[in-house]
């Protein structure tokens, strides 16, 4: 019965999306009103050395209307040894409807280029499938939640150098994606994961705990996205979140060097584990629109074990994923 049961046709809603155009979803979405952050950023694995790699670019429109800048900063993580950075800005912003650029730094549809200090960057980006929306797809067209999240391709291939001081990391087909950001500034605690799960499986996970007051006293909600075997899950982005009518949220545990996400919707389970070793984290600092601090820790070398069951009368194995040192991964608080 089980086996006859497993049974399913496909349906369209749930297939792998189509490739977004060229550009679409990495075009500047700020509008000119004070109090909000605009994030595009990179996060990718060499396969020949295991290295990560992180590129932040970011746009802060303060709130008390002053001029809106551009920053954001570059990272190398050794497999194993500490990571190196180096910032760039803050410079004032001109909207680019192509993507994030300044005089030395560009972050445009299929090319990523800069220097900072002593890294320079010269990387082509191919998408490998469609965008993915972390959180509900109408919160990144109608700004009304806190922030919105998501990916323009889920999955991308990266190729060409990244230099710093004398060392040099030639990328060939490096696995990792962009994302984009747009709110009003950074939660109050909050836990990130990007893991590339092979065979064009992925999983994105952002985990958070809102500055709004009301929002704040709720535990963290969890926006997770899984997608395998070119189908999404849960369906619909709302769902790990807020369950039905407030029952059977996902939860989330976080901490380091470990922290932890489980949840059920419908008749599959998941449990996911995360370890940033601190040899592995870099720890940076951020301003919010209002001017308030915030800390970020974040792992481009991080550990992830990832566990899905599905209910057959009883809990059953269906997938299990052990990442060593390829996941990409973030906390961060006040």
């Amino acid at each position: 019965m089980p086996f006859l049961a497993s049974f399913r046709f496909p349906r369209a809603a749930q297939s792998a999306p189509a490739p977004a155009p060229d550009g679409q979803d990495l075009a500047s979405r700020w509008d000119g009103n004070p109090g909000r952050t605009e994030v595009w950023y990179t996060t990718l694995t060499d396969p020949a050395t295991g290295n990560g790699v992180w590129l932040h670019h970011e746009v802060v429109a303060p709130a008390d209307g002053s001029g809106a800048y551009a920053h954001g900063w570059v990272a190398v993580f050794p497999k194993d040894g500490p990571a190196e950075h180096a910032r760039f800005g803050p410079v004032p912003w001109t909207q680019d409807q192509q993507g994030f650029a300044t005089e030395e730094i560009s972050a445009r549809p299929g090319r990523l280029t800069g220097s900072a200090g002593p890294f320079t960057w010269s990387l082509t980006e191919t998408p490998l499938s469609g965008p993915v929306h972390t959180f509900p797809r109408w919160s990144w067209r109608r700004p009304w939640l806190p922030a919105s999240h998501m990916l323009p391709a889920a999955r991308c291939h990266y190729s060409g150098t990244v230099r710093y001081g004398a060392d040099e990391l030639r990328l060939d087909r490096a696995v990792g994606a962009s994302a984009r950001i747009y709110g009003h500034g950074n939660a109050r605690r909050w836990a990130w994961l990007h893991a590339d799960l092979g065979g064009g499986d992925v999983l994105e996970i952002v985990a958070a705990v809102s500055m709004r007051r009301g929002l704040d006293r709720l535990p963290p909600l969890v926006f997770l996205r899984l997608l395998q075997n070119g189908r999404t899950w849960p369906r619909r982005a709302e769902r790990a979140a807020v369950g039905w009518a407030g029952l059977g949220r996902f939860r989330a545990d976080i901490g380091l060097p470990e922290w932890h996400v489980a949840g059920r919707a419908g008749r599959r389970r998941i449990r996911v584990t995360v370890t940033q070793p601190p040899q592995r984290t870099l720890a940076l600092d951020y301003t919010d629109p209002d001017g308030s601090p915030a800390v970020c820790r974040n792992t481009e070398t991080a550990d992830a074990v990832v566990s899905v069951e599905r209910w057959w009368g009883t809990w059953r194995q269906e997938a299990t994923w052990r990442l060593s040192g390829t996941a990409h991964a973030e906390v961060g608080d006040r």
